[in-house]
């Protein structure tokens, strides 16, 4: 399967293409984002704050975002318009978010783009990842960033014709435009998931690629016995 971005992300759907190479992987665009807050300077907040949420000086809001209370963001952060930051949300800085965004109650986020009507609603964690157009997570899910075994080579994304390297630490997911992540799924780190995807609720992906359009389905076996 070709990694390369373009695939994977509608780029009329950020203000930040120049984060991106359109023919390379978009888990490269992460290491960019360093440098391309180094020189940031905040625009200010322009959108609403409901109560007393805490907002750090370099921080970045459009027009029309509301900020609840209890969240925290710390920077450098860019959030961009209408959208809507929810109660314990907790951003850790190096973020970009896109317009029409809803960044959930009890959710943490840190190193991480995400694009236009990105839905992460509720109890998420979301690290050193990029999320495409309208991907949604539901409540729950976990992008886990970092391998238990701490392999000093990084994380590499497993593929049939072996291991590709990405030259990070740390990598929870890329996911497609439109893709949607069933409650409580734990993508595990490199986690490539194409457009247009589906996730059981409960799936614990083990990194890896993921084809566009395909449905990942979970199955159990329930028994019920009579209490003794």
């Amino acid at each position: 399967m070709d990694l390369a971005s373009k695939h994977f992300l509608d780029f009329s759907r950020t203000r930040h293409t120049e984060l991106f190479d359109a023919e390379r992987p978009a888990w490269e665009a992460l290491k960019r984002l360093p440098d391309f807050f180094s020189g940031f300077v905040s625009g200010g907040n322009h959108g609403t704050c409901v109560g007393n949420p805490y907002i750090a000086d370099d921080v970045e809001i459009g027009e029309g975002t509301v900020i609840e209370p209890g969240a925290v963001i710390f920077g450098p952060t860019i959030i961009g318009k209408n959208c809507t930051v929810r109660p314990g949300a907790y951003i850790r800085g190096n973020v970009i978010v896109g317009d029409n965004v809803f960044l959930g109650n009890s959710s943490e986020f840190k190193n991480c783009i995400i694009f236009d009507e990105a839905e992460i609603p509720h109890w998420n964690y979301v690290g050193d990842s990029v999320l495409g157009f309208r991907a949604h997570l539901g409540a729950g899910v976990i992008l886990a960033n970092f391998r238990l075994d701490r392999d000093l080579g990084g994380i590499s994304i497993s593929a049939e014709g072996g291991a590709i390297p990405t030259g990070l630490d740390k990598l929870g997911a890329v996911i497609g435009d439109r893709t949607d992540i069933g409650s409580n799924s734990v993508m595990g780190p490199g986690s490539v998931i194409g457009r247009d995807c589906r996730f059981y609720p409960g799936t614990s992906w083990r990194g890896g690629i993921l084809e566009h359009d395909r449905i990942v389905k979970v199955r159990q076996t329930i028994e019920i016995v009579e209490r003794r």
